[in-house]
């Protein structure tokens, strides 16, 4: 199998908005159906760059009996004193201020013809969970999780009132979830965590999305310093969050991505995309790109996955940006294109 499908999962790597546009154009053309604007700045550590907006909400503090977050050293923050947990709120998020901005940029690109012209532009949002399970670790997590979640879903409505449904696809980064759905990850505060309560979060997310709008999700085990948080033993527990989500959503699902580490090309990884229950029309993207061993282990790996699935595009494992240079991520693009080939005009 040779595929025709690449999803860029979100983080980039590149300087500028333009300059992703360009190269990924370039590169990969047609096997393209959406493009994220690379996340450039602040954006490229993922929610690192809500930091500085939660420390500076006035219904919150930072937290005296935690620690700092130790993949970034960031203060953690709880409720500020005397604030009740029905007064939090939240303004802006910034993302879909980003969104608008760089929109103005995809639509310049594709005009140019540096993008292909049914390409729609993706904005990847993190879940809530992952903001607030990250920075507001204590005791008042769940008195803060609502209010951010409500802004969120502002962000949302912001974004599809501002860019056409036809040119949208809005991508759920889904780690703390995933890795709390495995199980193996014990770093993470255990509460509001159970198969139920997760699956009525993604509903409440998912629910205002209009059906022309594209929905996706990036089913993701961390990327620390380039490195999972934990390994997962094989696709299993992707496909059975993958699976739940199918059977929990009343919206269309354009596609799921589930990471490959590096070292798997054995099939007790891939067996389990057997089970796997996606409808028709959702696509499966499989992140088993990776730089180091280039585009031969990529086709051993896309080898292996070929005798459970029988149509994947493919993907790297995560965003990126996180701990690259600009030359390991066109070395990791020219890889997409290598072990790939362009679909019919």
């Amino acid at each position: 199998m040779v595929p025709n499908k690449v999803h860029l999962v979100g983080s980039i790597g590149l300087d500028t908005v333009a300059d992703v546009f360009r190269t990924v154009g370039k590169l990969l053309g047609r096997r393209l159906k959406r493009v994220p604007d690379g996340e450039p700045g602040g954006r490229r550590l993922w929610i690192s760059w809500q930091a500085p907006l939660l420390r500076a909400n006035p219904f919150l503090k930072v937290d005296p009996d935690v620690g700092r977050r130790p993949t970034t050293g960031f203060p953690l923050f709880c409720l500020a004193d005397g604030v009740s947990p029905d007064e939090v709120r939240f303004g802006e998020l910034g993302y879909a201020r980003e969104a608008r901005a760089s929109y103005l940029d995809f639509v310049a690109a594709r005009e140019r013809g540096e993008l292909p012209a049914q390409v729609r532009f993706q904005v990847c949002l993190p879940t809530p969970m992952a903001v607030i399970y990250a920075y507001c670790p204590g005791k008042d997590l769940l008195n803060i999780e609502p209010a951010y979640e409500r802004a969120m879903l502002a962000e949302v409505d912001a974004i599809c009132n501002a860019i056409p449904h036809e040119d949208l696809c809005i991508q759920w980064d889904v780690c703390h979830e995933m890795l709390m759905w495995d199980g193996q990850y014990q770093g993470f505060p255990r509460v509001g965590t159970s198969a139920a309560e997760i699956m009525a979060r993604f509903a409440r997310l998912c629910k205002p999305i209009p059906e022309d709008v594209e929905l996706g999700f990036h089913l993701c085990y961390g990327d620390f310093e380039a490195r999972h948080f934990v390994e997962p033993r094989d696709a299993a527990r992707m496909v059975d969050l993958a699976n739940a989500l199918v059977r929990a959503l009343e919206c269309p699902i354009a596609y799921v991505h589930m990471p490959v580490p590096m070292a798997r090309s054995d099939d007790a990884y891939f067996q389990p995309l057997q089970n796997l229950k996606l409808p028709p029309d959702t696509e499966l993207y499989l992140g088993l790109v990776h730089a180091a061993d280039g585009a031969r282990g990529t086709e051993q790996r896309i080898a292996a996955a070929s005798k459970y699935v029988e149509d994947f595009g493919i993907a790297a494992e995560c965003g990126m940006a996180r701990a690259r240079r600009p030359e390991l991520v066109m070395q990791m693009l020219e890889v997409h294109a290598q072990v790939t080939q362009e679909p019919p005009a």
